[in-house]
This record gives C-alpha cells, structure tokens and sequence, in this order.
C-alpha cells in the first residue's frame, strides 16, 4: 500500500494537536475535545483537523471558538515540533460522525426493542 506524505504529515500533526491541547493549551473554553483525523493537501499547505466535542450546542460553539483562539499558537508550536519547510495552514472542522453514529446506534437499539419476539 502506498502511503503518502500527505497522510503521514497528518498523522504527526494529530499527534501534536492533541499533546498541545492536554498540555499547553488552558483555555477554559475548550471542553472534552477528541481529534477524530486530519487531512492534509498533497502540497501539504493546508490541515483540516476534524474533532468531535462531548457536550451540547454551547460547549461545541465554545470549543470552536477556543481553537480557533489557538490557531496560531498551534501553528507556531507545529512548526517547532515538526521541522517542516512550511507549517500547514489549519483549519478546524468539527465532526459530527460520532453523534451520527450514536444517532443510528439508537435507532436500531428502538427497532430492536419494537421487535415482536418470537417465544
């Protein structure tokens, strides 16, 4: 399997974001947040960092609002890190798959429940 530049750079990025926000990052704002993936261009110029938040609709907005607070201190600190010609420029992307998911995991649960059973 090829195993592109891109895809690695963006396994190191995750790796580092998250070290940045358990250890660095204290901004209150930022609540229980997971980096789900990262994707990162060929030209590697630009990272979407998707993440998912545990909580409801005013701690996402406040997590939103906190990294991108961080942006350039993450860059900065990225760039340090990683020893890259040029630090992607990044871009957070919150992730609702995880919500999606629980969302069908529930239905089925419901359609199991609703289900005659056959005793």
């Amino acid at each position: 399997m090829d195993f592109k530049r891109a895809d690695k750079v963006g396994e190191l990025i995750q790796e580092e974001v998250s070290s940045l926000l358990l250890r660095r990052i204290k901004d209150p704002r930022i609540g229980l947040v997971t980096l789900t993936r990262v994707k990162v261009t060929d030209d590697l110029k630009i990272a979407r960092v998707f993440y998912s938040v545990i909580g409801g609709d005013q701690e996402k907005k406040n997590s939103r609002e906190g990294l991108e607070s961080a942006t350039g201190f993450i860059r900065r600190e990225l760039g340090h890190r990683l020893r890259l010609r040029h630090t992607p420029e990044l871009i957070f992307t919150f992730d609702d798959s995880l919500e999606y998911g629980n969302h069908i995991e529930q239905l089925i649960r419901g359609l199991k429940q609703d289900a005659p059973s056959n005793d």
